[in-house]
């Protein structure tokens, strides 16, 4: 559901809106028009976007490099600063000052009728947000982490599902031709049968001690921001660096999860499956407010024997990215267009016709409109970038009980630990609460 708070509010702004406050859309979507989210090759995919900070806008501007393929008539965000400066973005490309803005994604989607929204946010606000935006029935290119917790990550890929919407994750990297390549050579067996993965993620920061209360900045909504997570003073903290403080993140380890996990998974066959058993270790900034770890390292093994281990880089022999261990040798991959094998010529190795072909992207936003246009689905779907991260979810909460954990990949649940159990969904703080499906 939505937060209940100033409900009454919502919805006489609402009421305002159908009065005519808002400007009638200049462009209508074919989704209005009862197409079902098939476009004609002609048309444009009408998009909005929520959240307008760093990745929120890489990604909006990738969209508007696709040559008038797409057009942007609404965007969402608490910082009135960084919404300013997305509203002048789109007002600039569509040479008109069109672009309408909102401060509360509830009023955005109440309101606006599109093809597809481009969502960034704090990884806390992705169950609830993420989940209602599919409900509108909005195809979505969702940033990476797909969720704060693995109840969430259920919840919105049932949504996906029961709503049967487009879904493109940012997971950039499946549209990277050495990232394929180094996948399909794997899953054809060139390096024979998979033995062991090893997933390298960044190092984490060191902490920060407790910076003072300060004033919220005249610009931010502090508690829309902090929206389902704990009521806390601001200290300054936000936008980028959330990503170290455990309410909205799980850190580096999360962050990159969904990367180089998302890889070695696309690569062994893993895309629709778990582990049965996650171990491991991490440490923790022994005070301050961030508190993700700095340092992780855990193994989860595999129904099928494989055991993937996951740390941070400077652990691991070859550090960051992706590297699968064969019978008959290794390849390794990473972001720089890194390819490497354990025998040159294995890279050299042709796929044949009948042999396994990865899905193909060359422009992972573009693969993302190509999909809304013709209803196909995107190289980055849903249910592969949950998988990804769950792994990295589960293996926070062996680090955090240190206990083995027992999953069962079929049922998606904690085997026999209630302790455990517990931490595969947090609190919401009232009134906000995950939507249903």
């Amino acid at each position: 559901m939505y937060s209940k708070t100033s409900r009454r509010d919502f919805v006489r702004r609402a009421a305002a809106a159908a009065a005519g406050i808002f400007v009638v859309p200049s462009v209508i979507p074919s989704t209005a028009l009862g197409m079902g989210g098939r476009l004609a090759p002609s048309d444009r995919v009408v998009m909005g976007a929520i959240g307008t900070g760093s990745q929120g806008m890489s990604n909006m501007n990738d969209f508007l490099r696709l040559n008038n393929m797409v057009q942007f008539v609404a965007v969402c965000d608490v910082d009135s600063k960084r919404l300013l400066a997305a509203k002048t973005r789109v007002d600039t490309v569509n040479k008109n000052s069109d672009c309408r803005t909102y401060g509360d994604f509830r009023e955005f989607l109440a309101q606006e009728k599109l093809d597809a929204v481009s969502l960034a946010l704090p990884d806390h606000w992705h169950g609830i947000i993420y989940t209602e935006a599919v409900n509108h029935k909005l195809n979505v290119y969702g940033e990476k982490p797909i969720c704060r917790t693995i109840k969430d990550g259920q919840t919105i890929v049932a949504a996906v599902k029961k709503n049967n919407i487009i879904w493109q994750t940012g997971c950039w990297q499946r549209s990277q031709a050495h990232f394929r390549k180094g996948a399909e050579l794997v899953i054809n067996g060139r390096i024979g049968k998979i033995k062991s993965i090893e997933v390298g993620l960044p190092d984490g920061g060191r902490g920060i001690g407790t910076p003072p209360v300060m004033e919220v900045p005249p610009e931010l909504n502090w508690e829309m921001w902090l929206g389902p997570a704990p009521k806390v003073p601001y200290r300054g903290v936000v936008h980028w660096n959330w990503r170290w403080i455990l309410d909205y993140s799980g850190g580096q380890m999360t962050d990159w999860a969904g990367h180089h996990i998302d890889i070695a998974n696309w690569g062994a066959g893993l895309e629709y499956t778990g582990p049965v058993e996650v171990s491991g270790s991490g440490v923790y900034p022994p005070e301050g407010i961030y508190n993700a770890p700095v340092e992780y390292d855990f193994l989860c093994k595999y129904e099928n024997g494989i055991e993937m281990r996951v740390a941070n880089s400077s652990r691991l022999e070859k550090g960051m990215g992706t590297t699968w261990y064969g019978d008959l040798g290794w390849i390794h991959t990473d972001r720089g267009n890194i390819l490497t094998a354990s025998d040159p010529k294995i890279l050299e190795e042709v796929i044949g016709e009948n042999e396994i072909h990865l899905y193909k992207s060359e422009n992972h936003w573009q693969n993302f409109v190509d999909s809304v246009r013709t209803g196909n689905q995107p190289i980055a779907p849903i249910e592969p970038a949950y998988r990804s991260i769950s792994v990295g979810l589960l293996g926070e909460i062996a680090m955090m009980t240190g206990e083995t954990i027992r999953w069962d990949p079929v049922k998606e649940e904690i085997i026999g630990n209630p302790r455990a159990s517990r931490l595969l969904s947090r609190p919401y703080r009232k009134p906000w609460e995950l939507p249903t499906v």
